[in-house]
């Protein structure tokens, strides 16, 4: 056997198919001669951070990591800095990396991805001692997130977000400043702060259209509707992907922190963390790398996915073969 040592970090709870799974990534790997990877199961108490960094010990040189936003950002923190590789297989409804790789939530394509060799070192955000690869955020962004039941995920994906956010369009602001670089601070009442890296939402949304995963900086957006019409104005400028969006400011910076006069709620890729009054995020450069679909230097993650979905179809249909 030549190729890559590996292991695959899954959450039993987001994987609905543990059997496929298996087979998904052993044909996939069988395919191209690597050897199979060993397989390690995350818990309540660690949601992945632990596993990664024991399988890195190991000798692992790519991690195949299977679960929701928490077990991919658990997977994202132990490999930053490191030279072992990152692989996303979707799980259940997909995650915000996922969707900014355009993987949806098939996790043969992920595979595919992985062993086709496209590869990217690319920024990562560090909030205490815990990275994101997508984006961070205070308010709204986060309630919407509280206000969305697993189970409403679990039968209509994405768009049960939508019910999530509409709990919250008219919510009070939260009162803040926000130091961009070390500059002066800047007091604004926004609904939410987000400091993303790549710019997808879930449903392929892209909300920071000028979003570079490798450029050293990460982009601030910060959101400050006052209405339902100004939501409605908002969501259909970014929708439409106009390179101007009414009541939203955008910067980009090496380090934000944001200090607010109350606790307010925090997400990190998706997952949520606790609530605080501050959210401190600083750049890691170049600090993860990331399986990508071909062609690997394109800035956009998601490039051609397409392709690498189609190149799956074999290594889906053997494993369905052998259920």
């Amino acid at each position: 056997m030549t190729g890559p040592r590996s292991a695959v970090i899954y959450n039993p709870v987001k994987v609905g198919d543990l059997d496929l799974l298996r087979r998904i990534v052993s044909e996939g790997v069988a395919s191209v001669g690597w050897p199979e990877p060993t397989w390690h199961e995350t818990t309540p108490e660690d949601a992945g951070r632990g596993q990664t960094a024991q399988a890195v010990k190991d000798g692992a040189e790519l991690v195949f990591v299977c679960g929701g936003d928490g077990t991919v950002m658990a997977a994202v923190t132990a490999l930053a800095g490191t030279d072992v590789a990152l692989a996303v297989l979707p799980a259940g409804t997909g995650n915000l990396l996922a969707a900014n790789l355009g993987l949806g939530t098939d996790a043969a394509t992920g595979v595919q991805v992985a062993i086709e060799g496209g590869r990217k070192r690319i920024d990562v955000g560090a909030v205490g001692d815990q990275c994101f690869a997508v984006m961070a955020g205070m308010g709204f962004d986060a309630q919407m997130l509280e206000g969305t039941s697993d189970t409403a995920k679990k039968h209509i994906g994405w768009l049960a977000y939508v019910g999530g956010a509409a709990k919250h369009l008219r919510d009070r602001p939260m009162r803040v400043r926000i130091v961009i670089d070390g500059g002066a601070p800047m007091p604004r009442r926004p609904r939410s702060v987000i400091v993303g890296n790549v710019g997808r939402l879930q449903g392929g949304v892209r909300l920071l259209s000028e979003a570079e995963p490798a450029d050293g900086k990460l982009d601030v957006a910060i959101l400050s509707p006052r209405s339902l019409r100004h939501w409605a104005e908002l969501g259909w400028a970014v929708v439409r992907r106009r390179r101007s969006v009414p009541l939203m400011e955008t910067y980009s910076a090496e380090r934000v922190e944001i200090f607010s006069n109350r606790a307010q709620p925090r997400q990190l890729d998706g997952d949520l963390i606790d609530p605080g009054k501050t959210l401190k995020v600083h750049v890691r450069h170049r600090a993860l790398l990331l399986c990508v679909p071909q062609p690997a230097g394109d800035p956009d993650l998601a490039y051609d996915s397409s392709a690498a979905k189609r190149a799956a179809e074999g290594v889906r249909a053997a494993a369905e073969e052998k259920a």
